[in-house]
């Protein structure tokens, strides 16, 4: 998952049981390896969620949800995901040990495979895990990539981080991803709605996200979400929510250049800061943070 620390940081110790890695850093899946523990937390994560995320998660998540062949029975098989991901929109699932380096993970993207760890958390880790595991990567993420928009915008990110790589950047297109695909709102017919990964797939945060009064809730701006750092032990500061999914497909368009060399100069904001030009569709009460 890219933004996990400063910039798309890889660590060599893969929490999957050791196995041969490509060059790309794929491997096998190996589906008739799992404990029938794995697939009870997998039928926990799935069932407490799905009972959560209506009313809450966008349309396009519920709906690339529902057309997945995937439910609370078993840890999906990444082959049929990818078969009926193909098909819609031309993505794939590939299966990995875990966090993979930049280059690979935005070559990836940019050719419509999405990297997802093959092992899923312990039964007392249901509620908080740092490293994206099974659930987080394949329940979080692979249902947006249903959607065309969407799946568009995944692909022009990679193509992003592929121009990035060798520039001192890398941690600002961190942040994108972060407070997008991660941790994005949506605003929806009602109100707004959750579509990052981060969110749909915790049951504490989908809440915190929404409904509690400390969060900022802010319009997207790319140069402020690029200037903003953010938490990656604990709830979000701020949230910020984009019009609609043609917004972000829009800034594949932008030559991220120049974008880089002003607000190279620029001093980074705490994630919690406010801006004077910063259209607040809430000001966040900070209580959940001071308290900490």
């Amino acid at each position: 998952m890219p933004g996990q620390t400063a910039a798309l940081q890889w660590d060599k110790s893969f929490r999957g049981s050791p196995r041969p890695v490509a060059a790309d850093y794929s491997v096998a899946q190996r589906w008739d390896e799992y404990r029938p523990e794995d697939h009870a937390v997998w039928r926990t994560l799935f069932e407490r969620q799905r009972a959560l995320l209506p009313g809450r998660a966008c349309r396009a998540f519920l709906d690339g949800l529902e057309r997945l062949p995937f439910g609370a029975e078993a840890i999906p098989d990444f082959e049929a995901l990818s078969e009926r991901l193909g098909k819609a929109t031309g993505w794939r699932v590939v299966a990995v040990p875990g966090l993979v380096p930049d280059a690979v993970f935005f070559e990836h993207l940019a050719n419509r495979r999405f990297p997802a760890a093959h092992w899923i958390r312990r039964r007392d880790e249901l509620d908080y895990l740092e490293e994206p595991d099974l659930f987080h990567d394949i329940f979080g993420h692979v249902p947006m990539l249903m959607d065309p928009v969407f799946a568009d915008y995944m692909q022009a990110y990679g193509e992003g981080g592929l121009r990035a790589l060798g520039r001192d950047v890398l941690h600002r297109l961190a942040r994108l991803y972060w407070y997008t695909v991660e941790f994005g709102l949506v605003r929806g017919p009602a109100g707004l709605e959750i579509y990052g990964a981060g969110i749909v797939s915790s049951h504490s945060e989908t809440r915190f996200a929404l409904e509690d009064d400390s969060p900022n809730r802010i319009a997207f701006e790319l140069e402020r979400v690029m200037r903003t750092r953010y938490r990656i032990d604990d709830f979000q500061e701020s949230y910020f929510v984009v019009r609609d999914f043609e917004e972000l497909l829009g800034l594949a368009a932008l030559d991220f250049g120049p974008l880089y060399d002003r607000i190279g100069a620029r001093a980074d904001l705490e994630p919690g800061a406010l801006l004077p030009g910063d259209e607040l569709l809430h000001r966040g009460s900070g209580r959940y943070h001071a308290a900490a």
